[in-house]
């Protein structure tokens, strides 16, 4: 049984946190934040929070658009924008993630999971979706110019490590890569850690380079499609920053 006073901050705290985040700061279960933010949480604001001249929840916003920038696609309907991020189905952790941050983003609206081959396609419909993510146009993403707009930038730059997490756990992986060495006259086998963050736009990649640079973590250019990050102390950090995939 919690107090008032518990109920009241973690409420406060889900006006900006997501349900795990402010789970983590307050030691409430998610269960229990749920239950309380759809039963006696502030009444969903209405329209849009563009339109209305607000910016988004930040941290959780950040991450959306990580992922949105991965995976992510928004599909025109006759009366609605349909956001959809595609989540490869071996990482519920990744599919909750993104149910927990568009439900922070734009509270109280269903949220759809859709099965695909190898995938899970989580979805959520709004006619306002391309107010929050003006990236949005015709064609492939690769295929034309993606370039956050300027209060997208202040955001990103409160929250690199969220942004950073969406982008790496929708289109980057950490894999384990080995070299051969010399050691007294025989050849000796080392495995290192390295997150690589692949993806077709060339503006999606720089974007993801200049949040790179924002937390200090060394990065390069591995090939024409990847961002690696391999040096010792840039793994560890990053490994800190967004976790793994799970």
């Amino acid at each position: 049984m919690y107090d008032d006073s518990t109920r009241a901050t973690a409420l406060k705290l889900l006006q900006g946190m997501t349900l795990s985040d402010a789970s983590r700061a307050t030691g409430v279960s998610r269960s229990t934040l749920r239950a309380w933010r759809d039963a006696t949480g502030p009444a969903p604001t209405p329209g849009c929070h563009r339109c209305a001249g607000r910016s988004p929840p930040a941290k959780p916003y950040a991450a959306l658009l990580g992922y949105y920038l991965g995976d992510g696609c928004l599909s025109r309907h006759p009366r609605y924008f349909a956001l959809r991020v595609s989540c490869d189905q071996t990482y519920p952790g990744i599919v909750d993630d993104v149910v927990e941050l568009i439900e922070s983003v734009r509270p109280h609206r269903r949220v759809f999971q859709v099965m695909a081959p190898g995938a899970v396609v989580v979805q959520s419909n709004w006619v306002h979706w391309p107010c929050l993510f003006p990236q949005h146009g015709p064609g492939r993403k690769h295929e034309r110019a993606i370039m956050l707009e300027d209060w997208q930038r202040v955001v990103v730059e409160a929250y690199p490590a969220a942004f950073l997490c969406g982008l790496f756990h929708s289109d980057g992986c950490r894999v384990r890569n080995w070299a051969t060495r010399l050691v007294a006259g025989r050849k000796k086998r080392y495995d290192y850690p390295r997150w690589q963050f692949v993806n077709a736009s060339t503006d999606i990649r720089e974007t993801c380079c200049w949040a790179l640079d924002l937390v200090d973590v060394t990065w390069r250019q591995s090939s024409t499609r990847t961002i690696s990050v391999s040096t010792r102390a840039g793994v560890a950090r990053l490994d800190e920053l967004i976790g793994q995939k799970s």
